[in-house]
């Protein structure tokens, strides 16, 4: 291993100037450990299951938003402050991006956030030119996200956290997107 070098006064001064405007995080309280319940013998849900199982579209909660913010969101009249693409991660990845980015948008008093899924099925297999050599597995699935973000949301740790969840309207990505109304906090 071997020693960092110390930084010149030139950089050291970079480095201080850039950084002059910054404000520190406020650091969010932690949540008071629970014992979780003891878990349910887990289901096995085949790839057939998981393609009939409804998408985003499914998702209706509205808990914490009035019948004017509704609407507006139903026509895509309130932009989003901040968006997470989804697109391209696993699965487990795109789980831990998508609390990482709620809790976040929490923190900066966020209210309104787009999360990018994509649209899956088997449309987006023959955009993406793939089905040719698909080589005959028909027991992939896609639109994964699609369908794993909705109930991501309805988790113990992010449902708290949510007011309102629908899919986005056209101009905001419709069904492959998701917009996530946050609770005032």
């Amino acid at each position: 291993m071997g020693r960092r070098r110390a930084p010149t006064d030139d950089e050291r001064e970079l480095f201080e100037s850039t950084l002059a405007d910054a404000v520190p995080l406020k650091k969010a309280p932690r949540p008071k450990k629970k014992t979780p319940p003891k878990p349910a013998p887990a289901a096995t849900v085949t790839p057939t299951e998981v393609r009939q199982q409804k998408p985003a579209s499914a998702l209706r909660r509205s808990v914490g938003i009035d019948g004017n913010t509704a609407e507006r969101l139903r026509r895509g009249l309130l932009a989003p402050q901040a968006r997470l693409d989804l697109h391209g991660l696993t699965e487990r990845d795109a789980h831990r991006a998508l609390v990482t980015f709620l809790r976040g948008a929490r923190i900066r008093k966020l209210r309104l956030v787009l999360i990018v899924t994509g649209k899956g099925g088997p449309a987006a297999a023959q955009q993406m030119g793939d089905v040719p050599f698909d080589l005959g597995l028909d027991m992939r699935t896609r639109g994964v996200l699609r369908i794993m973000t909705p109930r991501w949301l309805q988790e113990p740790g992010l449902a708290e956290l949510i007011a309102d969840a629908r899919e986005a309207h056209r101009r905001h990505g419709g069904q492959g997107a998701l917009y996530v109304y946050l609770r005032k906090g």
